[in-house]
């Protein structure tokens, strides 16, 4: 049995090894991986310095190949730093690296696919947005990424991280659902919150496709990653305030799976079906590949 095949069973071997969710996660996972905890903690130490160097090498004037993506980031940056942010600076610092993060994606820069390279800006945003606003440590951002990974297995298990496989619901909305259940961790949640806020922001995104212009990782999917930070945050304010999913996660995450069987193909990575479909999307397409 691959490890932690549902969240039902992930909570009852947080209640089992009398650990709390991420120190769980860090131990089941090292015996599968037949490496120590020391070994372990490095490995995630390692990703969150990835994150964070991507980051702080952000180069706003650099664009893509296809010119789709770039210093879009630096403009949201600019906008909270005047003050001007509806949602305040930990808003604006969210969508600033979630954005940032994506163009680095698309400029081929080294990111940490969580849990793909499309969706790599969500994680990275909220956790580092907390730890600009509320000072937590290296080592509470590590645990946190610890529940991340252990509400990722399980989608990956139970569903699919894939957005040629499920669309993008697997990928942001994954991302989205993972990053809530972290954002609970930080802020103090239990384990059963964070798998409410993950079921929540997993429901929020549901039915979301993949539907790439061009077929490149860049419109819309770095915008995305701005939204699914934003619906992290939604569900895990709600988890937090003892709101709760009236479906169970595990539910919830099945429901995804069999969304994304339904979803026709061209709304699943092909670059043909919703905004890659469009009369602009499709004139671009042509016009980059030059047919």
């Amino acid at each position: 049995m691959a490890v932690f095949d549902s969240v039902k069973e992930l909570l009852a071997a947080c209640e089992a090894y009398v650990l709390p969710l991420w120190e769980t996660v860090q131990s089941v996972s090292s015996q599968q991986a037949d490496i120590t905890k020391e070994e372990s903690w490095d490995k995630m130490r390692y990703r969150l310095q990835v994150m964070h160097q991507a980051c702080v090498n952000y180069d706003p004037l650099q664009h893509s190949a296809s010119g789709l993506v770039g210093g879009d980031a630096q403009k949201v940056r600019s906008y909270y730093e005047e003050k001007r942010a509806i949602g305040g600076d930990f808003m604006g610092r969210m969508l600033s690296y979630a954005i940032m993060m994506g163009e680095c994606n698309a400029c081929m820069h080294r990111i940490v696919a969580a849990p793909t390279a499309g969706a790599c800006g969500v994680i990275p945003a909220v956790l580092l947005a907390y730890a600009d606003i509320y000072e937590a440590s290296e080592e509470e951002l590590i645990r946190a990424l610890y529940v991340t990974a252990g509400f990722g297995m399980v989608i990956a298990n139970r569903a699919s991280i894939s957005g040629a496989e499920a669309g993008c619901q697997a990928e942001i909305g994954s991302a989205s659902a993972m990053a809530a259940a972290a954002l609970v961790h930080l802020h103090g949640g239990d384990a059963v919150q964070m798998a409410h806020a993950c079921a929540i922001a997993l429901k929020n995104m549901m039915g979301l496709v993949c539907d790439p212009v061009a077929g490149l990782v860049e419109v819309p999917c770095v915008k995305r990653n701005a939204a699914g930070a934003m619906n992290a945050l939604c569900a895990a304010e709600l988890a937090l305030a003892g709101v709760q999913s009236r479906i169970p996660c595990d539910e919830v995450i099945d429901a995804m799976r069999v969304v994304g069987d339904q979803m026709h193909a061209d709304l699943r990575e092909t670059g043909r079906g919703g905004i890659a479909g469009s009369p602009t999307a499709q004139a671009f397409a042509e016009k980059f590949f030059g047919n």
